[in-house]
Formats: C-alpha cells, sequence, structure tokens
C-alpha cells in the first residue's frame, strides 16, 4: 500500500454535539462547505439549518469539491493532495469516512444515476484507467473506454453514460455515449478544434448540454455553450460562456432552461491566466424559445457555478470579490416575473468564506 494510505486514514470527519435533525425519505438539502473553521453545514429546503459536520483534512490535501448523489446520504469528496488527487465517501449521517480507492490516486467523474456507485479516473501517472466504485462493498470494476477519459455524464434512470476524451493537444475531442458498460460505444459527436466540456444530461434524458473550450494553450478562455439531442443529432450553439474556470452549465429540475456563467471581460488578457481578475455573471436561456436573460449583474468579481433550488425558483452560487467569498441567492421565476427580470434582486445567503455550494436529495 502506498505511503499516501495513511495520510488519507487520518481524514477525520468529526460530528458535533449536535445531531442532524431526523428527516423523512426523499427531502432535499442544500450542503455548503465553510473553509474556516472546516465544516459541512446542511439547510432544509426552506433553508433552516439542519446540521455542522466539522472536517479536517490531512496537512498536505485541501478540498477540491464535494458531489452529491441522485438521491442518497452519501457525498463523494475530492481533496487535492501533494500526490494527486483521492476521493472519499462521506455518510452525512453519521460522519464516517472511506477512501473509494485506495491503492492510487483518484479523480471523481460521476455518480451512476442509481446512487449505488461513482465513476473514477485512477492511478494516473502509472496506470490510468477508469474504474466504477460500489458505495457499500467498495467492489471495484474496471471500465472498457480509454484512459484518456476526462469528463463522464450518466443518464438519468439508466445504466447509460456519456464519456468524453481527447487524442492529444490539436487533435480535439470527441463524446461517445456508452451502453452495457462501456462494452458498447456510439459516437456521438466529434470537433477537432476544441474540447467538449462538462457535458450534462437534461433532466428527461433528451437533450445533453455541454461547453466547448477552444483547444489551446491559453489557460481561461471564451467557449461556447451547446445543446444536442441525445443521439448527437442538432447540435446547436446558445452563446458564448467562459471557459477554462470550471463552471458547468446546470439544467433546471424540469429541464426548460440552463444556468450558467460568461466571462464579461474578454478583451482583458490577464484573465486569460487569472481567475483573481475575471469578471462574470449568470445567465439563462429559455431552451424551447432560445431567449437568453441576464439573472446576475456584478461588475466586478466573479461568480461560480449556479445551482437550482428544487421548485426551479431560486439559484444559489458563490460570489469572490475583494478576496471576499459568500453565497448568494437570487429568484427566477419564469419569464416575464418580475424576480426573473430584476438582476438586483440578490440576496446575502451565508457571508462566511465557502466552498462548494450544491443540493442533495435524500
Amino acid at each position: 500500500m502506498k505511503a499516501h494510505t495513511s495520510l488519507i486514514i487520518s481524514f477525520l470527519f468529526l460530528l458535533s454535539s449536535c445531531s442532524p435533525t431526523p428527516q423523512t425519505p426523499a427531502i432535499n438539502i442544500l450542503n455548503i462547505i465553510r473553509l474556516s473553521p472546516p465544516a459541512l453545514v446542511q439547510f432544509s429546503e426552506d433553508l433552516n439549518q439542519l446540521a455542522e459536520l466539522p472536517l479536517s483534512f490531512p496537512s498536505d490535501c485541501g478540498l477540491y469539491d464535494i458531489f452529491p448523489p441522485p438521491r442518497g446520504t452519501i457525498l463523494a469528496v475530492e481533496l487535492s493532495c501533494s500526490f494527486g488527487q483521492a476521493v472519499l465517501f462521506l455518510d452525512t449521517e453519521t460522519g464516517s469516512v472511506t477512501q473509494a480507492f485506495p491503492q492510487a490516486d483518484s479523480h471523481f467523474l460521476a455518480w451512476t444515476a442509481n446512487s449505488t456507485a461513482i465513476f473514477l479516473r485512477v492511478d494516473s501517472a502509472a496506470s490510468p484507467r477508469i474504474v466504477r466504485v460500489n458505495v457499500d462493498t467498495l467492489k471495484t470494476d474496471d471500465i472498457p473506454i480509454t484512459e484518456f477519459t476526462y469528463d463522464l455524464s450518466t443518464k438519468p434512470d439508466s445504466f447509460d453514460f456519456t464519456f468524453t476524451f481527447s487524442r492529444g493537444f490539436g487533435f480535439g475531442s470527441e463524446i461517445f455515449l456508452a451502453k452495457n458498460d462501456g462494452r458498447i460505444v456510439q459516437l456521438l459527436y466529434a470537433d477537432p478544434l476544441n474540447y467538449i466540456s462538462f457535458a450534462r444530461w437534461s433532466p428527461d434524458g433528451k437533450q445533453i448540454a455541454f461547453i466547448k473550450i477552444p483547444d489551446s494553450q491559453t489557460p481561461f478562455t471564451i467557449g461556447e455553450l451547446w445543446v444536442m439531442d441525445a443521439d448527437g443529432s442538432n447540435a446547436s450553439k446558445l452563446m458564448d460562456v467562459d471557459a477554462g474556470h470550471g463552471y458547468a452549465a446546470n439544467w433546471s429540475p424540469d429541464g426548460s432552461r440552463i444556468a450558467f456563467v460568461v466571462r464579461e471581460n474578454v478583451e482583458d488578457v490577464n484573465a486569460n491566466t487569472s481567475a483573481d481578475v475575471l469578471i462574470s455573471n449568470i445567465y439563462i436561456v429559455d431552451v424551447s424559445t432560445k431567449e437568453i436573460t441576464q439573472i446576475t449583474n456584478v461588475s466586478e468579481g466573479r461568480v461560480e457555478t449556479p445551482h437550482w433550488s428544487p421548485d426551479g425558483n431560486s439559484l444559489f452560487f458563490t460570489r469572490f470579490l475583494n478576496g471576499r467569498m459568500e453565497v448568494q441567492v437570487k429568484s427566477v421565476g419564469r419569464v416575464g416575473d418580475e424576480p426573473y427580470r430584476d438582476p438586483e434582486e440578490i440576496k446575502a445567503f451565508w457571508t462566511e468564506p465557502t466552498c462548494c455550494v450544491s443540493w442533495m436529495r435524500k
């Protein structure tokens, strides 16, 4: 076993003296990571605080992100460590933590649609491959798709998934539909000039939204938001968006709209290499009409990936300004509603340094 395993074992989540309030099945929970002191803070759908689980990290590891399942109590937690990435399972009911793949480094790709397992890219330096790890048993299955896969998305209520990979710099990328654990694959879309990133299925599984990132050596640049049918047909561009900073576009719960991040200071070359000078806002596109509406209206600082409330009436996101981070919320009713049209109606929800806003369904 590699030396870094002991570091992960030392990664402890300590429950606070107050136990989480008992909940009925199928409730929606808002997760926020407070950075100082580190803790997972959970809220009910009506935004009352339910629980706080203090977190502790190894000295050479930092939090990368958290990934909630389609439904369940287990969070996938990814760390950035000196030896690479590491993914753990955190039980939000008990506070117990288990390393998903202790044999080597691991990078989270996606949850299975039934929430019983996750897909990982593992052992990047020695023998990279794609595996599926069962949450309960930690049983690992190799998935026979290319080790160059960097993006994977599972189709809702299905065992099918898409995977995206690149053959190298200057070759663009390709996205495939996989069936039978990757043993049957179908090319959906190829682009020789761009990296296809953040492919996300619509809630009904009929469409896929994705972001094109230019195949260039510029770290952060301008990309494009596209949508296509599930079979790869009718691909169309919706709008120019921020690319490279890692802001995925997200479908609304009813699948009628997509929220995404747009870079405003396109002309500032400094934003090509530093997120600290990025100026960005959140926009929404109506998928059927292609009507685009600006949701936030910041002239300095940046916003990160927006997350829809379960009822589709609000967006939660992190705002960065002058070294300060806070979670904000914006009411976004249907097109024509007054809150939808007013970009100034933004409220601070959590003003402490924060990471990794997400909703999960228990």
